[in-house]
């Protein structure tokens, strides 16, 4: 018989060096056995080592002409199987280089296998009364000394050496002297540098909840015993108590040794989120969005990978946690466009990801919303996805009250342009003096919107995006909002060379808080759009301003709109919405009745009634009379209708295909 030559174990591996497509790799034997899918490895790629990711292994007679993989950089595998199978089915739905897509399940602190962070930290060795009397020796003969050993005494399970030096004004010496001795040692120790690691929070219980509530739950907590893949939407009005569904949903998962992922749209909801979850929960939680450090992310996703955080809460990039044993996944407000990554490659919806991670891992996936997106809802309406139907406030708290105003009218009666209709300055002042709060909505930052010019009515455009530039007081600049391109208001005109003051149309929010102080010298404002949030933590602290009654009036961008709870805010006005309905596309109308469901829900969240007014050119536009009337159901009749007359989404499929010159 012919002699059988023996198969050689080969890698397929995506690198982290852009290139698009995956390469092969060969196994040496003295790493065949530790070499599995989701591993971590330092490779050659023109003469030069690079690292990268094994998505599978294959058997091969010929591997001659391969180049051997270098070294494995860890012993275990850094990407779990379910997000493997996900990474292949992100490249192939969405078209996008399976090195690309891989880029983003790791974040960048992983892929540069950056070290923990480490301290020396001091300790006794003595036991309290033998400290306490080497102390007393010690105060006559060595003062420094002396002053670490108080400190121990204080601090009997240690601290950090460089805390001990500065509190005692001790120098090394002092501490290798008491080391000399066997009166204390120093070693290196990891810090925790996760996010609100060590802040302590409010204890919460579990409430009880609605009949309505509990059938939702029920549904939940069954798939979740039942260990397959199970969609589910929850469609609930503002305020029905969607959010205790998910909190006792995250108890039911760990209570069965399972992890969950809560997705939020925007940073700014996870400072709250954040607080309900660790106030109810013991377990570590990690926190992943773009504003923490890498180290932040670096320790919160090892904790992670290595199961000793059950809970995730984070922006849709969360959802590539590589949690060991996921059992449920919530996407909060599903409907939000802020799921979606357009900006760069891989471009993906992070709720249908948040789907199909699920469907890989055998979870549960909870879609929440008070104004489902129509092709989720189209999906539970077929059955795809269990639909579970909260119609009342869990509180027993009534819906606002909704009235629109028509700013024609207004202009007439105050002769001329007005930012703030005559209900609407009658409701702040009316708050004010109850010592209640307003929330105002404007989805447009800066000061004015754009900047024209007197002669041939054009704006100063981006040169990068062909988008009007937004002007901001504040600093004096014409600003992109797209590529945050930044410029001086020009003398001279760059499409036809006037000369001259430009005019400035368009209201942002940093004009309706000046405008505000001009009507309402005394009033106490709060301002939360890009602006005001730059910098890490500025969401909580406005949150924590507002909340405890330091402002009379929030003022802000969508960020205001996506599921904030304020019980002391019993009136919202929208100062305007009609330029989103003009928008080409066919989403237009529900992301508008959509924005105005959603921050009217901000209203009237406690005992105390709630008010909303609608400020618009438009008062007999279906939309506005649909979302003032908070019906979705009738919405969603007329929208599916149309959607269907041509031809668009979730009727059928559209792909958008973008050509762009280098």
């Amino acid at each position: 018989m012919p002699e059988t030559k023996a198969l050689n174990q080969v890698a397929r591996v995506a690198l982290d060096a852009g290139i698009p497509k995956p390469l092969d790799y060969s196994i040496p034997e003295d790493k065949a056995s530790g070499v599995v899918a989701g591993m971590r490895v330092l490779v050659t790629l023109r003469g030069k080592q690079v690292r990268g990711t094994v998505l599978s292994l294959k058997n091969e007679g010929e591997v001659k002409k391969l180049h051997p993989i270098d070294e494995l950089l860890a012993s275990e595998p850094a990407l779990t199987p379910d997000l493997l199978e996900l990474a292949f089915w992100i490249s192939e739905y969405y078209a996008a280089p399976l090195g690309k897509v891989m880029k983003s399940f790791l974040p960048a602190p992983v892929r540069k296998e950056s070290k923990a962070k480490t301290q020396l930290f001091l300790k006794s060795l003595l036991s309290l009364p033998k400290l306490r009397t080497l102390c007393s020796e010690l105060r006559s003969r060595s003062t420094a000394q002396a002053a670490l050993l108080d400190l121990l005494l204080k601090s009997p399970s240690g601290m950090l050496l460089s805390e001990a030096l500065r509190q005692s004004n001790a120098s090394r010496a002092s501490v290798m002297a008491l080391e000399k001795i066997k009166a204390v040692t120093v070693k290196s120790i990891t810090i925790d540098r996760m996010h609100l690691a060590n802040q302590e929070f409010f204890r919460t219980q579990p409430k009880a909840l609605t009949e309505e509530q509990s059938t939702a739950l029920k549904k939940i907590t069954d798939s979740l015993a039942g260990n397959t893949f199970a969609p589910h939407l929850i469609h609930g009005v503002t305020g029905s108590g969607k959010t205790e569904i998910y909190m006792q949903a995250i108890a039911a998962a760990l209570a069965q040794k399972k992890g969950a992922i809560y997705l939020v749209p925007e940073i700014a909801l996870t400072s709250q989120t954040i607080e309900r979850l660790k106030g109810r929960f013991e377990e570590c939680i990690a926190i992943l969005h773009y504003r923490l450090s890498e180290g932040e992310r670096l320790d919160a996703w090892r904790k992670i990978r290595k199961g000793e955080a059950p809970i995730v809460i984070g922006a849709r990039s969360a959802i590539f946690s590589p949690m060991p044993n996921l059992g449920l996944i919530i996407v909060d407000e599903e409907h939000e466009n802020s799921y979606k990554q357009s900006e760069e490659s891989p471009k993906y919806n992070g709720r249908d990801v948040a789907i199909m991670r699920a469907k890989f891992a055998n979870a549960t996936v909870l879609l929440g919303s008070a104004t489902p997106s129509v092709e989720s809802y189209t999906n539970a309406l077929k059955g795809k996805y269990i639909l579970s139907t909260l119609k009342k406030r869990a509180t027993n708290a009534q819906l606002p009250t909704i009235h629109v105003v028509d700013m024609q009218r207004e202009f007439a009666r105050n002769g001329g342009y007005t930012l703030f209709s005559e209900p609407l300055i009658d409701g702040m002042k009316k708050r004010i003096e109850l010592g209640e709060q307003t929330l105002l909505f404007l989805n447009r930052r800066g000061y004015h919107t754009s900047a024209q010019c007197p002669s041939c009515a054009q704006p100063v455009k981006c040169p990068h995006c062909e988008i009007s530039l937004t002007y901001h007081k504040r600093g004096d600049i014409l600003s992109c909002h797209l590529c945050d391109h930044q410029v001086r208001p020009p003398r001279h005109c760059p499409h036809c060379s006037h000369e001259g003051d430009f005019k400035f149309k368009g209201a942002g929010t940093e004009m309706i808080e000046r405008s505000l102080h001009a009507l309402l010298p005394s009033v106490r404002t709060l301002r939360l759009d890009a602006d005001t949030t730059k910098q890490k933590g500025s969401h909580e602290a406005i949150f924590k301003e507002f909340r405890s009654g330091k402002a009379d009036i929030l003022i802000g961008t969508q960020m205001v709109a996506k599921g904030l709870h304020f019980p002391q805010v019993t009136l919202v006005g929208v100062i305007n919405t009609d330029g989103s309905l003009n928008i080409p596309d066919f989403r237009a109308s529900e992301n508008v009745f959509q924005l105005l469901t959603q921050v009217a829900g901000r209203a009237g969240r406690s005992e105390l009634p709630g008010e909303v007014i609608i400020q618009t050119h438009l008062p007999d536009h279906p939309i506005i009379g649909l979302a003032s009337e908070g019906n979705y159901d009738d919405f969603y009749k007329e929208e599916i209708e149309t959607r269907i007359l041509f031809n668009f989404p979730p009727h059928t499929h559209l792909i958008k295909c973008t050509f762009a010159a280098l």
